[in-house]
């Protein structure tokens, strides 16, 4: 409040502090503008920003008080970067060849690109903001994991298995971490997907079933080399 009023500051702004070990807090820097993370502020206070600072521009005056304010319930967000997590995290390129939102209650996706849409090399790489909204920090993180896993996006690489990894990690978890959380916790290979020896047989069966129902199938409609089950056949058999 003192910065702002030292400058004689109007509008949506951000400032920011750095905590040390001994919870000390410092005044590192003020952003004036809405900073990417303001719909955490927005989904656990129920207010507008974007619509608040629009209208401060054209000189109405702030729609609410300090006094009406209430934080309702936990908030998280993650950054959906055109990224590759297994590569140091090097910005990818390409076309979203899926590209499918979390659905439900209390999701909510800030985004700018549509399935078919080229992710270019000459802006940022964020596809999108990925927000959830709880009563508590810990049903959050668990709203948040299942987002992730129903956001679907294919052709190029993302932060997304990467944010679920920090989701699930006891140092997350818990609150105990800092800004050095990737150099302490993380490493490419923690990615790789580790299938135990009942989810390889559990893959194996899955599979066997798939292609005999694909051979029924295929000779229900009396497939043959004269009349060849199309490829999208056996594309959706798959799925």
């Amino acid at each position: 409040v003192q910065v702002a009023k030292a400058c004689d500051y109007h509008g949506a702004g951000t400032v920011e502090f750095i905590v040390d070990e001994n919870l000390d807090f410092y005044f590192l820097e003020m952003n004036t503008r809405l900073q990417v993370e303001h719909p955490v502020t927005e989904m656990i206070t129920g207010k507008d920003l974007v619509k608040e600072q629009i209208r401060i521009a054209e000189g109405y005056p702030l729609s609410f008080t300090q006094e009406d304010l209430q934080i309702a319930g936990h908030s998280i967000e993650v950054r959906v970067y055109a990224e590759d997590p297994k590569n140091n995290f090097l910005p990818d390129i390409g076309k979203l060849m899926t590209y499918v939102r979390p659905q439900g209650p209390g999701i909510r996706v800030d985004d700018g690109f549509e399935e078919g849409m080229d992710i270019p090399i000459y802006y940022d790489p964020m596809i999108a903001k990925l927000i959830v909204h709880d009563e508590d920090r810990e049903k959050a993180i668990q709203r948040m994991i299942r987002a992730i896993d129903e956001y679907q996006i294919t052709g190029i690489e993302t932060t997304l298995d990467f944010c679920r990894f920090v989701l699930g990690h006891e140092a997350f978890t818990s609150g105990n971490f800092d800004t050095k959380f990737v150099e302490k916790y993380f490493k490419p290979e923690m990615l790789q997907v580790q299938w135990s020896e009942s989810e390889k047989e559990l893959l194996a069966g899955l599979a066997v079933e798939i292609f005999e129902q694909s051979k029924t199938s295929l000779k229900r409609v009396g497939a043959n080399e004269s009349n060849p089950i199309p490829r999208t056949h056996w594309k959706n058999r798959l799925i």
